[in-house]
């Protein structure tokens, strides 16, 4: 008796004191949701949403692992390779049927599973019904981890425990660790944002393995501690493998399939110095045709200490620097994109912005470049927009944008068509002033107007001829030029032939001044035809007073050739 009494207490001792970050209270399970998606998968934003829903509502219990995988993770031409060799087999064994598909515990839930019968792969619709139903299930494993990685080495260190409050009624479990990387700015089919989707939860590397570290100590009252080392590459498939940006998932499984729980952490650093401020990209700076522009910068914090406060100065092509104070908190690892004041510069047909942060404790990265050229330029207003779309029509859609970003053009809905091929749209024909323009196409899909399903095509013509750059088709889910135009006016012609129009702003009665006959045509800030005459005469008076007040642009052409675009405001 008085032995059994010296083992009990022992077994106590251990069960009590032995675990240190897991809890020994018997708790539900939480979620492990793993979600099969990929970059050209039109639906999977919508996953993401309700995947995201679905861990907002509750942030400690559920956690999400996106797994690119299938035939919409494929890259296509400059697309970036998110699929991993693990993720091919964990969506084999779910009986998917389409994407996105997810796994709630990989489990099967009836009435819930995509293939109908007994395969763990939902519908995004069913994965809130399925992750209600596991949180509200009592687990006879707890879970908890940390992580922490050195900066210097990349050596990623995961401690897990797990602690049974009951029985496992199989004889072995297997601990997962799954390496998770977020803020991945790339593309995605009707993300909306172009090749700027941050994809989250990413699945980079299974740290334990396929299926994990196989154990046998599944009893109520034990505890399982695995302390694992993996050391992090500089990328996977040459996707930059971004130390601030990880995450762990650790979870308990019955085999390959089951899921009974698991949790999750953000690791700590070690191997920081003091202070280290890093410009992590200067973003890219399209063709400009002007002389004024917002640079935009990402400064990131690699320091140990906080960082609060920071002068950057930049300048282009060498002219007098500029220096902006920005101020707020970053904490190791964190970073923010900033959109620093205006500069003023002597636009050339090659420019370079220089940008640069004060010395700290690492010189190395304080500094950034961005080249940028001049954009291309016609002297002529009259623009057609040339629009060959591909079988699936109702994918494109595109904008004309003017140095504010108002929207002067925008396409028609367009309809798919029966097979692949190349289908002409009718011509867009505007008329516009002197500035600087943005065309930009967007794919819903993400493949462009080239490929597979035809070869489409777009151009914008000046005159009958192709402004220089301003055409394309092979893209992934946006493109966009960049065009000035810059419509001179010959100064003999002017002298021998003034044209002018009082007054101006006018309440709609405008008269003409001007030697020779000549033709005008009224556009309104969108290039539609307002008003168009011929054969004006010196002195003529033209009404306009049928218009709404705004700004209006009249282009007149003379008898003698001579072309001038003024504009006019009516009150």
């Amino acid at each position: 008796m008085k032995k059994k009494l010296l083992l009990l207490l022992f077994f106590t001792s251990f069960s009590s004191y032995s675990q240190t970050i897991v809890s020994t209270t018997p708790q539900n399970k939480k979620v492990i949701l793993e979600e099969f998606t990929g970059i050209n998968c039109q639906f999977c934003p919508a996953g993401h949403t309700i995947a995201n829903a679905i861990k907002n509502a509750n942030p400690a219990d559920v956690f999400l692992i996106n797994i690119h995988v299938g035939g919409f993770s494929t890259p296509a031409a400059g697309q970036p390779d998110f699929r991993t060799s693990f993720g091919t087999a964990i969506a084999n064994q779910s009986g998917l049927t389409g994407y996105p598909a997810g796994t709630v515990n990989r489990t099967a839930f009836a009435g819930l599973s995509q293939n109908g019968s007994t395969g763990t792969a939902m519908g995004r619709n069913n994965w809130t019904n399925a992750s209600n139903q596991t949180r509200n299930q009592s687990s006879y494993v707890n879970v908890a981890t940390t992580a922490s990685i050195n900066v210097n080495t990349r050596l990623l260190t995961v401690f897990v425990e797990a602690y049974y409050t009951g029985n496992s009624p199989v004889s072995s479990n297997r601990l997962n660790v799954a390496l998770l990387q977020n803020n991945t700015l790339g593309p995605q089919s009707s993300g909306g944002l172009g090749d700027n989707y941050p994809h989250q939860h990413r699945l980079v590397h299974m740290v334990t393995g396929q299926w994990g570290d196989t154990y046998t100590t599944t009893t109520a009252g034990t505890l399982v501690t695995r302390t694992y080392t993996y050391t992090i590459p500089a990328a996977y498939n040459s996707i930059p493998a971004e130390l601030g940006d990880f995450e762990i998932v650790a979870f308990v499984a019955e085999g390959q399939q089951k899921i009974i729980s698991g949790n999750g952490t953000v690791p700590t650093y070690t191997g920081l110095i003091a202070n280290d401020a890093k410009i992590k990209e200067v973003k890219d700076i399209a063709e400009q045709c002007v002389n004024t522009i917002q640079p935009k910068v990402e400064i990131q914090n690699n320091g140990q200490n906080n960082l609060t406060s920071l002068p950057i100065t930049y300048s282009i092509n060498n002219g007098t620097p500029q220096v902006f104070n920005w101020t707020g908190n970053l904490s190791s690892f964190a970073k923010t994109t900033l959109t620093l004041p205006s500069i003023t510069y002597s636009l050339q047909a090659n420019n370079n912005l220089n940008i640069s942060l004060p010395t700290d404790d690492n010189t190395t990265n304080n500094t950034g470049t961005m080249a940028f050229i001049k954009a291309p330029e016609t002297t002529t207003s009259n623009l057609t927009i040339k629009i060959t779309l591909d079988q699936y029509g109702s994918e494109t859609t595109w904008t004309l944008k003017n140095s504010t970003g108002a929207t002067v053009a925008s396409s028609p809905v367009y309809a798919d068509s029966a097979a692949s091929g190349a289908y002409p749209q009718p011509d867009i024909n505007i008329n516009v002033p002197n500035d600087c323009y943005t065309f930009t196409i967007f794919d819903s899909y993400g493949d462009g107007i080239v490929g597979a399903y035809g070869i489409g095509s777009y151009r914008i013509f000046s005159n009958g001829v192709v402004i220089s750059g301003v055409e394309g088709g092979e893209f992934g889910s946006s493109d966009a030029r960049s065009f000035g135009v810059a419509n001179p006016l010959n100064i003999s012609e002017i002298s021998r032939n003034p044209i002018s129009i009082f007054p101006n702003p006018s309440n709609g009665m405008i008269t003409i001044n001007t030697e020779n006959t000549l033709s005008i045509t009224v556009c309104d800030i969108a290039g539609k035809v307002v008003f168009s005459k011929n054969n004006v005469t010196n002195n003529e008076t033209i009404n306009l007073s049928n218009l709404q007040s705004g700004v209006y642009l009249a282009k007149m052409v003379t008898e003698t050739g001579v072309e001038e675009t003024k504009k006019i405001i009516l009150n």
